[in-house]
């Protein structure tokens, strides 16, 4: 009857799905380069998010310190609140960094695995299993890189020497601005007193140093790291 589906047919055709796509004889303009290309769009997508939120948290900490050191009677703590909100700014920027992973991880596959091999197979494939693990990663996308991790990438590239910058404007508001009771007296917020609040600033930032430069096996997928980084790379005549 017509309109009625063939199951003969359709099974036939739902095996032959995607048969093809990935053969040596595929052309630049196939389904994989179009594959490729919305990768791309998507990790850069996600790059911009990152700028963007760094951007938001640069601006904010530039505001509050001029506030703060605007007048000598404006408290030592709010200098401490920018603390906080760049830290902030750090903890939703490590959750986009996960996600722009996903799509960074799957362009960094690609480009080592087929780019790159077909433009010279000297070397060989990066990862015999590339294919599998590519597939499984559109079938059940999964974060590559723990939160932990995140944080420690996040605060080597930027934010380590935003929180740093932050703690020598708060010590040099503590001792320059408001000197006369005395550090850590001066330190004090409300009922909370001086050797308290230095104590806690003091945890913050060690454990801040820890999570970003404790030693650490990287499961970032092709990321370049500044230990990759060993000189320049004269080319080749």
């Amino acid at each position: 009857m017509t309109g009625q589906p063939n199951p003969e047919r359709t099974a036939t055709s739902d095996a032959e799905i995607g048969a093809g796509l990935f053969e040596e004889s595929m052309g630049p303009s196939s389904a994989l380069a179009h594959l490729y290309r919305g990768e791309i769009h998507r990790m850069k997508f996600w790059r911009e998010r990152l700028d963007r939120t760094s951007n938001w948290a640069i601006t904010l900490m530039a505001a509050i310190l001029t506030w703060a050191f605007s007048s000598r009677g404006n408290p030592h703590y709010i200098v401490l609140l920018a603390v906080i909100m760049v830290s902030i700014f750090l903890l939703i920027e490590a959750r986009r960094y996960r996600a722009y992973d996903m799509w960074r991880s799957r362009v960094r596959m690609l480009q080592q695995n087929v780019f790159a091999l077909a433009l010279d197979d000297s070397a060989g494939v990066v990862d015999d299993r590339w294919r599998r693990k590519l597939s499984r990663d559109y079938r059940m996308p999964k974060m590559k890189v723990s939160m932990e991790e995140a944080l420690a990438h996040r605060l080597r590239r930027v934010y380590a020497p935003l929180l740093l910058v932050l703690l020598a404007a708060w010590v040099f508001h503590l001792t320059a601005y408001e000197s006369a009771s005395g550090w850590p007296g001066s330190a004090a917020i409300a009922w909370l007193p001086g050797f308290v609040v230095t104590g806690l600033v003091a945890a913050f930032y060690v454990g801040v140093l820890a999570v970003a430069y404790r030693p650490r096996t990287w499961n970032i997928n092709g990321e370049i790291l500044s230990s990759d980084v060993t000189g320049w790379d004269a080319p080749e005549e």
